[in-house]
């Protein structure tokens, strides 16, 4: 008898996307139960979206049989990628039908920027969609900031000896990634403990701030998650609170920080940040973007009273270098310089390990070693000048995948904008918008700038956006390894 033996186990895939499905269902109810509470109609959508993720999961977990449950690094990487896709497809069916419905390329766009954590949206009027839309946009970036298979590992302990190790590598954020727990399942519990409890901290302050209960909620969400999402069209400059942008400041920038770090530095080893070349280039590439951005804003004549030169310039740096991508006011008036400045904070964001977007700053430091050995060479040749991170001698093999890394990043970046100039998108806002998709920013400038949404942008151009904000999210590799032969060859 012919028997054909796949190289992949995609029933146990199967099984596993079904879980995840029941578990995408669940954090549904919050919305729905939202809509309870504000009476409003948007109630059954939830009801009706909930219901058909929990039915699918649930028939694809128990209606697949696997013969065996082993996961190796191939179902690692398909599972990751797979799963933010069916989240985003699924996650996408409250837009669809609530009370103020979208367009199919709409609700998937902002359901993938929702679980990247991009924050770009299609919606210009916030004010005319339900509490239910407008909390489920913000928990789909908590869902998403942390991580979905993580979020997986911790809850399903099985999946810590059926390719666990893959999958972790493959979605979080980063060049090498530390155990912090002997199993990893434990270490992805960790992680979500720190993520849980500075949320629930950042929620708190944020309640004894003009903010209601529900825009504290909100807010909480994507902060911690550097996503973006707020629940006004004036965003954080909605609220004129000078606590509220000193607080956001503060959980921005520790939502930009390595969790493993936070961890370690709150379970007794405070030593450990200082120790972090990473970190150290965090709080200096933070403090001269300061100065910078004062001296344009003076220069400009842009400074209106202390807080101009102050919280807001520094709100702002935090808010683009996390990739959160919150305003409090109009930044394209402190000129041009400010807007390069931008771009270079988009470009490499803030710490691996962290919920923030670019190609990180981690990679920044392998790129200035690696660069300043090779400048040495061409005087002494024969010199072996290994790189260093934290004291620590690089692999030749992770610095060359570092360097393929940034360099496409960069074509991406570049191929995104063509595609999307095809479209009749201003040149300007076509690279601006795929950079912004891919370093999962959100910021925009011209057409889709300050006070603006994507909605300009055609259908199509919505899909290639999308498609670049999950490959940013998962950091390239994990998505762009699916499109070679190797892949799926025996």
């Amino acid at each position: 008898m012919f028997r054909y033996q796949l190289t992949i186990n995609f029933p146990m895939l199967m099984r596993v996307v079904g879980w995840l499905l029941v578990i995408e269902a669940i954090f549904m109810l919050m919305p729905m139960v939202t809509c309870l509470i504000y009476d409003e109609s948007d109630f059954k959508a939830f009801l009706i979206s909930a219901g058909i993720t929990a039915g699918t999961g649930l028939l694809m977990t128990f209606g697949i049989r696997s013969h065996h449950t082993d996961m190796g690094k191939r179902e690692g990487f398909l599972l990751t990628a797979l799963v933010w896709v069916v989240f985003s497809a699924f996650g996408m069916i409250p837009f669809l039908i609530c009370r103020t419905p979208m367009s199919l390329s709409d609700a998937f766009f902002e359901s993938m920027s929702g679980f990247t954590t991009t924050g770009a949206s299609i919606l210009q009027e916030i004010g005319h969609f339900s509490h239910g839309i407008l909390l489920w946009r913000c928990l789909m970036q908590w869902i998403g900031g942390m991580g979905i298979i993580l979020f997986t590992l911790a809850v399903v302990p099985m999946l810590n000896s059926s390719g666990g190790m893959q999958m972790f590598n493959a979605e979080v954020t980063g060049i090498t990634h530390e155990k912090l727990r002997p199993r990893i399942s434990q270490t992805a519990k960790s992680l979500w403990y720190m993520y849980i409890i500075l949320t629930i901290a950042l929620c708190g302050l944020l309640c004894f701030s003009p903010m209601s209960v529900f825009d504290s909620i909100c807010h909480a969400f994507s902060t911690i998650s550097t996503g973006g999402f707020s629940t006004h069209d004036d965003s954080i400059a909605a609220f004129h609170s000078t606590y509220i942008e000193i607080v956001l400041t503060v959980f921005m920038f520790l939502g930009g920080v390595n969790f493993a770090l936070l961890i370690k530095v709150v379970t007794g080893d405070p030593k450990a940040a200082w120790k972090s070349d990473v970190f150290k280039l965090y709080i200096g590439a933070i403090a001269v973007m300061m100065v910078m951005f004062v001296i344009s804003i003076i220069s400009r004549g842009e400074m209106h009273g202390i807080a101009s030169v102050t919280i807001d310039p520094l709100f702002q740096i935090v808010s683009t270098m996390t990739s959160t991508g919150y305003t409090v006011t109009n930044f394209e008036n402190w000129g041009g310089f400010v807007l390069a400045l931008v771009f270079l904070m988009m470009f490499f964001g803030a710490c691996a390990g962290s919920t923030s977007g670019g190609a990180k700053l981690d990679r920044l430091i392998f790129l200035w070693e690696n660069t300043r050995n090779e400048i040495y060479r061409c005087i002494h040749p024969n010199s072996i000048l290994p790189v260093r991170v934290n004291g620590k001698v690089m692999s030749f093999d992770l610095v060359n995948k570092v360097i393929a890394f940034l360099c496409i990043y960069v074509m991406l970046i570049m191929v995104g904008g063509i595609v999307l100039t095809a479209f009749d998108i201003p040149l300007v806002d076509a690279f601006f918008s795929s950079f912004s998709a891919i370093s999962n920013t959100g910021l925009g400038a011209g057409v889709t700038g300050y006070g603006g949404s994507y909605e300009i942008i055609p259908d199509a151009g919505k899909w290639i956006l999308a498609l670049l904000m999950l490959i940013g999210r998962l950091e390239l590799f994990t998505v762009l390894i699916l499109f070679t032969p190797g892949f799926w060859s025996k």
